[in-house]
C-alpha cells in the first residue's frame, strides 16, 4: 500500500475492491475447514479463536459499564477476562455470554464487510481491535500471540498484493465462522465428562436460573446461524463480476 498522507490512506481504507472469484472464496473455506476439523492444526489455530472468545468478554463487559481488569490467555489455548462490578445482573449475563458466540459474531460482521468488497477495512479493523486488545493484556503468551496476529495481519494490508489480501481476508473469515462452532461442541464434551463445572454456561445457568444445557443450545444456534448466514453473505457475492475498483 503507497499512501503519501492520512486522506490517501483513509481512502484505501474504505473504499471497496473487487468482488472475489468464487473459486478463492471456496477455496478459503474449504482451508478453514480443514484446519477446523483437523486436530493438529485446530490446536494451533485455536489460539485465535481464543482471542475473540476473550476479546467478546472484554468489550461486553466495557458495554455494560464493568471495570476490565485484564485479559490472560495461555499456552494450551484456554485463557480468561477479568472484570469488576456487580456479580449479577445483566452486565455479568452478557460478559458471560459473549465468549462462546463472539468468534462466530466477528466472523459474521467480517462477512458483512467482505460481501460489500472491504477487504482492506477488515484487516485494518483486525489490527485495531488486536491493538487495542495488547493494551489489556496481562502475561507473556498473551502478548505473543496477540502482536504476532496483529503483526501478521498488518504486513498483509500494507505490503501483499490485492488478491493476496483478499485471499487472507477470506481464510480469516471463513475460519471465525467454523472455529466459533467447535468449541462449544467440546464444552458440551467436557461438561458431560464433568471437566467443566465452571465454563460460561454453568455460569450462567446460576446467573439466570436457566439451565446450563439451555445456555449451550444458545450458543450452538447462535454459531450455527453465523455459519449459515455468513456463508450466504460470503459465497453468492462471489458470482457476480462486477465491482467498484481503485
Amino acid at each position: 500500500m503507497a499512501v503519501s498522507n492520512l486522506s490517501e490512506l483513509w481512502r484505501e481504507i474504505t473504499i471497496a475492491q473487487p468482488i472475489q472469484p468464487r473459486w478463492l472464496v471456496l477455496t478459503a473455506g474449504s482451508v478453514a475447514l480443514a484446519t477446523v476439523s483437523y486436530r493438529p492444526a485446530w490446536r494451533v489455530a485455536r489460539n485465535a479463536v481464543t482471542i475473540a472468545h476473550e476479546g467478546g468478554h472484554a468489550i461486553a463487559a466495557l458495554i455494560t459499564g464493568r471495570r476490565l481488569s485484564g485479559i490472560r490467555l495461555h499456552a494450551d489455548t484456554s485463557g480468561i477476562t477479568v472484570s469488576y462490578g456487580k456479580p449479577y445482573g445483566f452486565g455479568m449475563v452478557l460478559t458471560a455470554a459473549c465468549g462462546y458466540v463472539a468468534p462466530s459474531l466477528f466472523g459474521l460482521g467480517g462477512a458483512a464487510l467482505l460481501g460489500r468488497g472491504h477487504i482492506t477495512a477488515l484487516l485494518w479493523g483486525c489490527v485495531g481491535l488486536l491493538a487495542l486488545m495488547l493494551l489489556m493484556l496481562r502475561n507473556f503468551f498473551g502478548l505473543l500471540s496477540v502482536l504476532a496476529t496483529g503483526v501478521l495481519a498488518f504486513v498483509v494490508s500494507w505490503y501483499a498484493d490485492a488478491r493476496v489480501q483478499a485471499a487472507f481476508a477470506y481464510l480469516a473469515v471463513w475460519f471465525l465462522l467454523l472455529g466459533g462452532v467447535r468449541p462449544v461442541f467440546e464444552l458440551q464434551w467436557q461438561r458431560r465428562g464433568g471437566k467443566a463445572p465452571n465454563s460460561d454456561a454453568d455460569q450462567l445457568g446460576k446467573l439466570t436460573r436457566l439451565p446450563a444445557g439451555l445456555w449451550v443450545f444458545v450458543f450452538v444456534v447462535v454459531t450455527l446461524g453465523s455459519v449459515v448466514l455468513g456463508g450466504h453473505w460470503l459465497v453468492p457475492d462471489a458470482f457476480h463480476n462486477t465491482a467498484t475498483t481503485h
